[in-house]
């Protein structure tokens, strides 16, 4: 391809031209006081000093200190930007995969912006096109995700109304990049309200966009259908598409977006030829105390990936956006929910929100907020296709029916209130109930069905003290049954905060995960030490989830931006 996975000498000598032009157009007599340097940075340490802890399954650590650290340097002036992130995770935390084990500098980039609309990037982008069902490269350390494109980058808005990009690249996987196949793609956008005044007088606003996002395999990987001498003939290029449309009228606004994937037969969907296809409704309303949005997605056989043999959350191209409420309270994000790109689902979102005013019977002295949200998803009615030498492989694998819906993967309904109650005493009260196909989501464990309840607590004791507390509960029949939870967090501004809790299991297993901590902030500077367990479970974010294990330890985090 011609690009290689770790030319740093070549792009660091690129970035050091563009560091001396722009510290030289600096000088210039008339711009100089309009273009100069400026030195942007971040650094975040999350460390672990495990204990061995049997009574919740530890294991045991080779390691008596695990981390993962970053750095981030950015150094900009009016045209130019350069920028670059070092990683140490020579001994990560808890749940990253060995691939995550080492040290160095993977993401580094030059960028030039002429200031008129045109703006050039080389060496690792991040982007996402539309919704990002055929196109999202991002970076979750919490998840342990950075899918960037190393390669470059050319977006353009010269035109009124008009945004384009185009870009191409070997993408990123842990401390490689999958040189074996290469992604280029296209994005457009048009806004129609900019050639029309009689759209802006009214407050319309109307946009289409389209995409395209090539995959290109070099090097094929050799499937010998099994029981068989015969060889899947595995497509050399995989073609995506995207088109949508996003109206805005007043308080209202509408979207629709479409996706489809030529062939793409992976470990994901069983090495089947049947194409991938993605569409997405949405509609929302919001004025002064009133919020509602409804949302429906199909999609089918849309696991995306750079190479078609991995499995985990790495490698995706795209992403596909979860319709479930993405909860902050322990017990209610439980369970959550990680979309199913391969197999495909129906999902179903909506909320409603209403602010009662204040003086009313319902609002108060103060106003109390409420907010109804409803998600439910389920999987697709398929029909097999007629195997071929008693494999499914190399077949289009299944029929469907596009409306018809197939067994229950999750459901949440959950209603929530914010009242205050006093100048000093603010409560939020939520109830939910869930369903939760752990045997899809997970792999094993049947439906779980659960109602748990939340009041959180929050008092300001005077301007520099404010005590928030939380109770939680959790009921189910199924898994390891009930849990509790409780918290108590003071804060003593500007600097301190203190914070207690526990998680019970008073269920199955009877066992208490507690954790205690201290967090200090000094201007730019944020502290957190911590001691206690961590539960086994999943972190999730956007619907895309990464199995944590158990844990206990001291826990230090340090965040520093300059």
């Amino acid at each position: 391809m011609g690009i290689t996975p770790f030319s740093f000498r070549t792009l660091g000598l690129m970035l050091a031209g563009l560091v001396f032009s722009s510290s030289a157009f600096a000088q210039d007599g008339e711009k100089k006081d309009k273009d100069y340097l400026v030195l942007h940075g971040s650094i975040q340490s999350d460390i672990l000093m495990p204990e061995v802890d049997k009574k919740i399954g530890t294991g045991t650590y080779k390691d008596d200190i695990l981390t993962n650290t970053y750095a981030e340097l950015t150094l900009s002036s009016k045209h130019f930007e350069v920028g670059g992130r070092f990683e140490f995770l020579e001994h990560p935390l808890p749940g990253f995969e060995n691939d995550f084990k080492g040290w160095g500098v993977p993401h580094i980039y030059a960028k030039y912006n002429s200031g008129k609309g045109i703006e050039v990037t080389l060496g690792d982008v991040y982007d996402q096109f539309g919704s990002g069902l055929i196109f999202r490269t991002y970076e979750e350390r919490s998840l342990g995700i950075d899918n960037a494109i190393r390669g470059g980058r050319v977006s353009i808005s010269a035109l009124k109304g008009v945004r384009f990009k185009a870009l191409g690249g070997v993408q990123r996987r842990y401390w490689d990049w999958d040189t074996d196949s290469w992604v280029a793609g296209t994005d457009l956008e048009i806004d129609i309200n900019q050639y029309s005044q009689k759209m802006r007088d009214n407050n319309v606003s109307w946009t289409i966009g389209g995409s395209y996002v090539l995959l290109n395999y070099e090097k094929n990987d050799q499937i010998i259908v099994p029981g068989t001498n015969y060889e899947l003939n595995m497509p050399s290029n995989v073609n995506a598409f995207d088109v949508r449309s996003s109206l805005t009228v007043g308080n209202y606004n509408i979207l629709a977006e479409y996706a489809w994937r030529s062939q793409d037969p992976s470990f994901d969907n069983g090495n089947i030829y049947r194409r991938g296809s993605a569409v997405l409704l949405s509609a929302s309303y919001s004025s002064k105390g009133v919020s509602a949005l409804i949302q429906a997605k199909r999609s089918e056989n849309m696991s995306f990936r750079s190479d078609r043999s991995i499995t985990g959350i790495s490698g995706f191209i795209n992403n596909m956006p979860a319709f479930a409420y993405q909860h902050t309270y322990s017990l209610p994000a439980l369970y959550p929910y990680a979309t199913q790109a391969a197999p495909g689902e129906w999902a179903f979102q909506g909320e409603f929100g209403y602010n009662f005013k204040r003086h009313t019977a319902l609002g108060g002295k103060y106003g109390t907020k409420m907010k109804l949200n409803i998600s439910h998803i389920r999987g697709l009615e398929k029909t097999p296709v007629e195997p071929v030498n008693g494999t499914m492989m190399g077949t289009d694998g299944y029929e469907t029916s596009f409306f018809k819906t197939g067994e229950l993967y999750y459901q949440d309904i959950n209603v929530q209130m914010e009242k205050k109650l006093s100048k000093s005493f603010k409560l939020n009260l939520m109830y939910m109930n869930q369903k939760y196909n752990k045997t899809v989501i997970e792999g094993e464990g049947g439906m779980v069905k659960s109602n748990i309840a939340v009041a959180e607590g929050k008092y300001q004791i005077n301007k520099k003290f404010t005590l928030r507390s939380e109770l939680q509960y959790l009921w189910t029949n199924q898994d390891q049954g009930d849990w509790a939870f409780g918290l108590v967090e003071l804060s003593a501004l500007p600097y301190l905060m203190f914070t207690l809790s526990d998680m019970w299991n008073t269920g199955e297993t009877n066992q208490h995960y507690y954790m205690g901590s201290v967090t200090a902030t000094y201007k730019a500077h944020r502290l957190m030490l911590g001691y206690g367990r961590t539960r086994a479970g999943y972190n999730c974010s956007g619907g895309v989830c990464r199995y944590v294990p158990a844990s206990k330890g001291l826990n230090i985090s340090y965040n520093f931006t300059f």
